[in-house]
């Protein structure tokens, strides 16, 4: 057995740790296909709390080559569940696919998971697979309120920085000082003899 396909099976091993019921094998000759069912609320496996909290939810399939991960990026697909749109499952697939490439060389499932599931649950709302234009509007102008709230708190934290780095700017001024001290000449070195 080669070590890639050691380390894929230690994957798949974690990965149903940390999933549980959510992590399915759907090929368990190679290339693995492997299927996780990701919402953006963990609700311990109760399904009609599942539903009711629950907007969003979608199944990551991952192909897993050969020669993963040392060499190749898993080939990763979304199964729509609920809630979602076309538009909005190609902009997550992109997602995980950056996160795929941003983990290259490493176990990625993982990581492509929980920033899936990140989008999911910042994206947890009724609706999203609603194509209509009233529908469309009132998630841009959603998302234009996110952002303006976003670039507030930006805004208070670069003042509460910069506040910050004045203090720190006086106290190295102070440091500085008592670094260099005073100069000696002999007028202050007469002035302190005597």
């Amino acid at each position: 057995m080669s070590d890639q396909c050691e380390e894929q099976e230690m994957e798949a091993e974690a990965l149903e740790a940390i999933f549980d019921t959510a992590f399915e094998i759907r090929s368990s000759d190679q290339p693995f296909v492997w299927a996780v069912k990701l919402v953006p609320i963990d609700c311990g496996g109760d399904a009609d709390e599942e539903e009711v909290a629950n907007h969003v939810m979608v199944n990551l399939i991952a192909t897993v080559p050969l020669d993963y991960p040392e060499v190749s990026l898993p080939q990763l697909d979304l199964e729509i569940i609920k809630g979602l749109s076309e538009d909005n499952k190609q902009e997550l697939l992109q997602l995980a696919n950056e996160e795929a490439e941003a983990n290259e060389g490493m176990s990625a499932i993982f990581a492509v998971c929980e920033a899936v599931r990140g989008w999911l649950a910042d994206n947890n709302v009724k609706g999203l697979d609603d194509a209509s234009m009233h529908a469309q509007m009132m998630r841009k102008r959603k998302e234009a309120e996110r952002q303006v709230a976003q670039a507030a708190q930006q805004f208070e934290s670069q003042k509460k920085l910069e506040v910050m780095s004045q203090a720190e700017k006086e106290e190295l001024e102070v440091r500085k000082r008592r670094e260099e001290g005073t100069p000696v000449t002999l007028l202050s070195f007469t002035e302190w003899w005597a």
